[in-house]
């Protein structure tokens, strides 16, 4: 099992939340600052940005193996559009160790969209 934080169409209420279908919501939790959303074409992507100072706003998760696979596919992992690999969370869960999904792609020209994801 493996915890995993969301942040867009992942997330409660999101188009793609149906593939979180029968994994654990823990609850809404926030990334430490040092990160944010930029705009793509219908969905977010996570950046590292030394100028944030609230971090990520989003949902954990508990995902078993086959789910996260499945997620790998949708996150486009194999084509390089994002990688799953850790973040750090601010509050109760900080001493969690989590993964999500950091946007690979070039962020020029895109419109930064702070720590909320709203769809």
């Amino acid at each position: 099992m493996t915890e995993l934080f969301v942040y867009g169409t992942l997330k409660t209420g999101g188009s793609n939340h149906s593939h979180l279908s029968g994994q654990s919501c823990i609850g809404n939790v926030n990334t430490v600052p040092g990160y944010t959303l930029v705009g793509l074409t219908g969905y977010p992507g996570l950046v590292a940005c030394e100028e944030d100072r609230a971090g990520v706003s989003g949902e954990l998760w508990l995902i078993d193996d086959a789910c996260l696979v499945r997620l790998d596919l949708l996150e486009g992992t194999a084509e390089g559009l994002y990688r799953r690999a850790p973040i750090a969370l601010a509050g109760k869960f900080a001493s969690h160790a989590v993964e999500t999904y950091h946007y690979l792609g070039s962020t020029t020209g895109r419109r930064r969209l702070g720590n909320l994801w709203v769809e």
